[in-house]
């Protein structure tokens, strides 16, 4: 079922010859230009992963040498907690259970959750009047020195 007005399709090997393939004007250009730019960035690219690598490892030799020298020597770092001396010299008071409009944290210590008992010693820091039994305060003031609740530095008197 061939016509005569159509050919059939034949391959023909020598028309895909490379020996006449050139490159001429603008698309030499543009290619010289393409291959330029992605040099370009490849080296920008190396450069910045290069300069990356060579702070990190100086910050981090840096770090390591700071924290062995703050191991042995902390002449800046202040105090973490109070000495035995201040937390005795903070004062005792008995809980009384107010009839009045009692909130949870008058009637509580907010270290344990647990409720004060009516004559109980309690320890009323001086910055802020907050109470606590005396155990729970004294654990933490040893580690801290401010108020557990609004965090208030606690100042107290050195005996002399």
């Amino acid at each position: 079922m061939t016509t005569p007005d159509s050919q059939s399709f034949q391959w023909r090997y020598d028309d895909l010859d490379d020996k006449n393939f050139q490159i001429h004007g603008r698309t030499l250009f543009f290619i010289i230009v393409l291959f330029s730019v992605i040099l370009l960035i490849t080296l920008l690219f190396l450069y910045a992963r290069w300069i990356c690598r060579s702070s990190f490892s100086a910050s981090s030799a840096a770090v390591a040498d700071t924290t062995a020298l703050s191991t042995h020597v902390h002449p800046f770092s202040p105090p973490k907690g109070l000495d035995a001396a201040a937390i005795d010299s903070l004062p005792i008071t008995l809980h009384r259970v107010s009839t009045s409009s009692a909130t949870a944290c008058e009637s509580e210590c907010c270290i344990c959750l647990g409720v004060f008992e009516e004559g109980e010693k309690v320890k009323v820091l001086p910055m802020c009047s907050h109470a606590y039994h005396c155990e729970c305060v004294d654990k933490w003031l040893a580690a801290h020195s401010s108020c557990p609740i609004c965090r208030a530095a606690i100042l107290v008197d050195s005996p002399v």
